[in-house]
């Protein structure tokens, strides 16, 4: 009956407490773990993720953490949470895992024993296997909101002052290039997803990411997304970030969106930032604003072998501001600095503070304002040109 599709999950149900519940080692167990027993045989068969099948639908989950068959973790509204139920064997988890990695078309054992990949709903899965992980398999899925935030609600939710938004919206439509940092989990991709909703839309946006996690709106916007890929098993087929920002340079774009910059692509990415393709955005681990730039000349020094001093340089010229955010001991995401990148001198990059987390009074403007103003006086200057042909036209001057 399955073959055919005639198999729905309410008969699927019935016919499973049909088989179950007048066993006699069944009828033993109270009405709560009756109910429990088939719910877990109805997941098994029914659901490609087992028991974690409820927990994934739940909107209000956003991690899943198995750290081996008894261990179970999941994050709820920002607080962590350990489930009684377990896998019943490490084979039973095993099994899970190689299923997830066949419906993404990959493959995880003890030769291959990581994945990492996306499920169909946007959901982010990472696994190690057995031989890897010392306390049995780990399977971690990250998932995230399915309604288009907005900054409204970022406001709302005090992970930035109304102020500080006002001032980024600004920035993002002006064409700053602007990266975000931060710790894992800090809410950097959040962020950028965010900020990719003042992007005019009459502009072309190239969007690249290792694992598809962005939300875009495309209904109306001229938008490509590409995504990385991973080497077959005979270690060919593999397309990196750096590969699609090449790509993406032959596409016409007026913005490239990176999710995460990690590796040696950030010399393409701040080469695109360079040439011509003013506000583009992405985002990478940073302790600091100050870290971040390390980081990238790290990376960048990893990937090609410049001088330093020229490395600074172009971090310098290509970067004009960073968001650094981080996750307070309350579990909130806050916004923790707003940066300015200045220009090189004596071979150290400059840092200029425009707004910082004071506790008890949030995100505060500090400084004097920008510095480096070009990019929005111009935007402005084209805003009140445009206005003025637009009363023109309409004759009213």
């Amino acid at each position: 009956m399955e073959q055919q599709g005639e198999l729905t999950d309410a008969l699927a149900l019935e016919r499973i407490e049909g088989e179950v519940l007048p066993l006699a080692s069944v009828q033993a167990c109270s009405h709560e773990e009756k109910g429990r027993i088939v719910r877990r045989l109805f997941f098994r068969l029914r659901r490609d993720l087992d028991f974690l099948a409820p927990y994934a639908d739940d909107p209000q989950v956003t991690e899943i953490m198995v750290n081996g068959p008894e261990r179970i973790f999941v994050e709820r509204q920002g607080e962590m949470v350990r489930l009684e139920e377990g896998f019943d064997s490490v084979e039973q988890l095993e099994q899970l895992i190689r299923r997830i990695g066949t419906n993404v078309h990959r493959e995880i054992n003890e030769a291959n024993p990581i994945l990492d990949a996306r499920l169909e709903d946007g959901s982010r899965v990472s696994a190690i296997y057995k031989n890897i992980a010392l306390d049995g398999p780990i399977l971690t899925i990250r998932r995230f909101p399915r309604t288009h935030l907005t900054m409204e609600d970022l406001i709302r939710w005090e992970t930035i002052t109304r102020e500080a938004a006002e001032f980024l919206e600004e920035l993002v439509k002006a064409g700053y290039n602007i990266f975000l940092s931060g710790r894992t989990n800090s809410g950097k991709t959040t962020m950028l997803s965010v900020l990719m909703n003042f992007i005019p839309d009459h502009e072309r946006i190239i969007v690249i990411e290792d694992s598809a996690e962005l939300q875009v709106d495309q209904r109306s916007r001229n938008v490509v997304r590409m995504e990385t890929r991973s080497a077959n098993v005979q270690g060919k087929g593999r397309i990196s970030i750096g590969d699609l920002i090449r790509a993406s340079l032959r596409m016409r774009p007026d913005r490239i969106i990176v999710g995460e910059v990690r590796g040696g692509e950030v010399v393409e990415m701040i080469g695109a930032m360079q040439t011509g393709h003013d506000g583009s955005l992405s985002t990478g681990h940073g302790n600091s604003p100050a870290g971040m730039l390390r980081r990238m000349e790290a990376m960048f020094l990893s990937a090609v072998d410049y001088p330093v001093d020229s490395i600074r340089a172009q971090i310098a010229e290509a970067v004009d501001i960073i968001v650094h955010m981080d996750r307070l001991w309350d579990r909130s995401r806050r916004v923790m600095e707003i940066v300015e990148v200045l220009p090189c001198e004596g071979g150290e990059i400059g840092l200029h503070p425009l707004f910082r987390f004071v506790p008890e009074r949030g995100l505060v403007a500090v400084g004097d304002g920008l510095k480096r103003k070009e990019k929005l006086e111009m935007r402005r200057r084209y805003a009140g040109a445009t206005a003025g042909n637009a009363e023109k036209r309409d004759g009213v001057s």
